[in-house]
């Protein structure tokens, strides 16, 4: 179960910060000020591959065994599975089989996750941008990165988190950074690469700019040797 919101209390200071920021962000995303992005090919245009196929294949499956494809459609829906070529192709095979949130693949294209007082969820097969923008007041902003695909070795996170949290999920191989951010999640230079920290070479680095109102930065990491997940949990408090 995830963590109430909240961090350290509030004193008369911190909670004009709170108002004003909050005021700020409110603003800001009413004006689509969060929605200025990196330029990269949208999910749908991104290569499938085998795995990816596979699971459209298993929903297809399912699908004719309760009586939802005829035997004609299936076997027609399998063979444009097996030569798709974009992420795209496959998600239209399933589009009319299975709710949104149930979908093989994810692919709304959004650069950009918000919570206000509730929970919000990017978890499945779904792509991470390589620039996305997290912001989560008085909720919680979970990313799970288990199973997702991501569009670059170094993905930025511009997190601003007013009594909210934002929780990560991260599959072995994955590392995340956590870094204080003296602004909210922006466009312009803010959000352009900075010089990346050292990495492993080959390993896929996830970098987090968190701007922080008693707000939270948990990051959840398998155990070792079959202890289960969410084993770990590095939790950076701003």
């Amino acid at each position: 179960m995830l963590p109430k919101p909240g961090g350290r209390p509030l004193t008369a200071d911190r909670a004009g910060t709170l108002r004003a920021t909050l005021g700020m962000v409110t603003v800001l995303v009413k004006a689509g000020y969060f929605l200025g992005m990196t330029s990269r090919p949208p999910p749908r245009d991104l290569r499938a591959s085998d795995a990816d196929r596979e699971r459209v294949v298993k929903v297809l499956a399912e699908a004719a065994g309760d009586g939802r494809l005829t035997l004609e459609e299936h076997a027609e829906r399998v063979q444009r599975a097996y030569h798709a070529r974009t992420l795209g192709e496959l998600a239209g095979l399933t589009e009319d089989l299975v709710a949104p949130s149930a979908q093989p693949l994810r692919l709304d294209g959004s650069r950009s996750v918000a919570a206000f007082f509730t929970t919000q969820r990017r978890e499945g097969r779904w792509v991470v941008p390589d620039r996305l923008v997290v912001t989560a007041v008085g909720g919680h902003v979970v990313l799970d990165l288990r199973e997702a695909l991501l569009q670059g070795m170094h993905t930025i996170v511009h997190a601003t988190l007013i009594g909210g949290q934002l929780h990560l999920l991260v599959p072995e191989g994955v590392r995340v950074v956590v870094t204080d951010a003296k602004y909210p999640g922006r466009v312009g230079a803010d959000l352009q690469p900075s010089p990346a920290p050292a990495n492993i070479p080959g390993s896929p680095l996830v970098e987090v700019r968190a701007f922080t109102v008693a707000g939270r930065v948990r990051v959840h990491t398998p155990r070792r040797k079959g202890s289960g997940w969410l084993g770990r949990s590095r939790r950076q408090e701003r």
